[in-house]
């Protein structure tokens, strides 16, 4: 008998509605025993987050590195720019449109949003092992190094090492996940926060799937005109891979029919074999759309600065740590942590607040990813044809 299994999707709303209900009706030490949870479950996050980025970005530049030379430094320089691209729009939609939907309470914005919250019966403090920058300094330098010296020991050390982090992340971080967002839902509720931010949840998921839909059909439009194929035609072999993405929830799981996508758009053998499952991989752009718009939500609903200079710097890094994204569910918001907090200066609440906001739309943040795939594999196309260029 096939034993059920709730996805991680129902198992956050749930856990919402459950934080909602414990902070409205159970007395303070019950919330307290969540908010020490909490702590631990946030400080273990902390430490682990430079583990992730070294584990996934090292391997990943390495990988990148003994890929089809000038072929794949051209698939590669598209997909990051493509990602660049949905990222600047998310934020020039945000900051139209978002300040007409988000009041701030300014009582709650002139002080510390954390003042409010119950606090834990303990801490137990784990710092990491090095900072986020540090991590993405010795991820670059092992992943390059690596790339050069085509050697096998350090690549398989780390390649291992990737497993063992990804396992943390599919054995201990998902799992607990829907416990920590209970608990920081639990501690709004008790201090009176949480009407204003459900408020807010249904109309940035508005903005961000529009957003998502919009990049597709930007995306499909410069590839055909690029390539002189039928935007309408391309556009309608897509929807098996979008409805596939939405299903899965998975680039990688997608990509046998995003493959058959490609080969219905007229993408040749060679270049969608190569293009389609690197591109699963380093090319994420609805999900640097939902990153980007959901993380000026949660700022807006806090009272911090954005500004283009900030965002900027958080963009582009976003691009290249979406390369370092797990393929699990809710892999690039974990992936993003890091940033987060050191760029943008998010404390525990907010970046749980970030991936309640995330992992709601994650379907249709990876059914936007696959899209953009498809759409580049006809640009490369195009350019391996023009430059007589055959993918290895």
């Amino acid at each position: 008998m096939k034993s059920f299994t709730l996805g991680l999707l129902p198992r956050l709303i749930i856990a919402i509605i459950l934080g909602i209900l414990i902070g409205s009706f159970m007395p303070a030490p019950v919330v307290r025993i969540l908010a020490t949870f909490n702590s631990i479950f946030g400080n273990f996050l902390g430490f682990v987050i430079p583990l992730i980025i070294v584990g996934f970005v090292a391997p990943g530049i390495a990988e990148l590195g003994t890929g089809a030379g000038k072929l794949l430094g051209i698939t590669t320089a598209i997909a990051y720019l493509s990602t660049l691209i949905s990222g600047f729009f998310a934020f020039g939609v945000s900051t139209t449109l978002l300040p007409r939907i988000i009041q701030v309470n300014s009582q709650f914005a002139a002080t510390n949003p954390e003042e409010a919250l119950l606090k834990p019966f303990f801490t137990i403090d784990m710092p990491p092992l090095f900072g986020v920058m540090s991590a993405l300094v010795i991820a670059f330098i092992l992943g390059i190094g690596m790339a050069a010296l085509k050697e096998k020991t350090m690549y398989n050390f780390m390649s291992e090492f990737q497993k063992i982090v990804q396992m943390v992340i599919t054995k201990v971080i998902i799992p607990l996940l829907p416990v920590h967002i209970a608990g920081i839902f639990a501690n709004m509720t008790h201090a009176g926060e949480v009407a204003r931010i459900l408020s807010v949840f249904g109309k940035v998921f508005v903005i961000v799937i529009a957003s998502h839909l919009i990049i597709i059909l930007f995306q499909f439009t410069v590839a055909c005109l690029y390539s002189g194929k039928s935007l309408i035609k391309a556009l309608k072999n897509q929807i098996p891979g979008y409805l596939t993405a939405i299903g899965t929830q998975s680039s990688a799981a997608t990509i046998p029919v995003n493959l058959e996508c490609a080969r219905n758009n007229g993408v040749s053998e060679g270049i969608r074999e190569f293009v389609v499952p690197l591109c699963a991989t380093i090319h994420l752009s609805g999900s640097t759309i939902t990153l980007t718009t959901c993380a000026i939500a949660v700022m807006m609903l806090n009272g911090m600065p954005v500004t283009l200079a900030k965002m900027a710097g958080f963009i582009l890094m976003l691009g290249v740590t979406m390369v370092a994204a797990p393929g699990v569910p809710g892999g690039a918001v974990m992936a993003a942590l890091g940033i987060l907090q050191s760029m943008l200066g998010f404390n525990e609440a907010q970046l749980a607040l970030m991936i309640a906001l995330y992992l709601t739309q994650d379907s249709f943040g990876t059914a936007c990813n696959v899209s953009g795939d498809n759409a580049i594999a006809i640009i490369v196309d195009k350019i391996a044809q023009r430059m007589k260029l055959k993918a290895a």
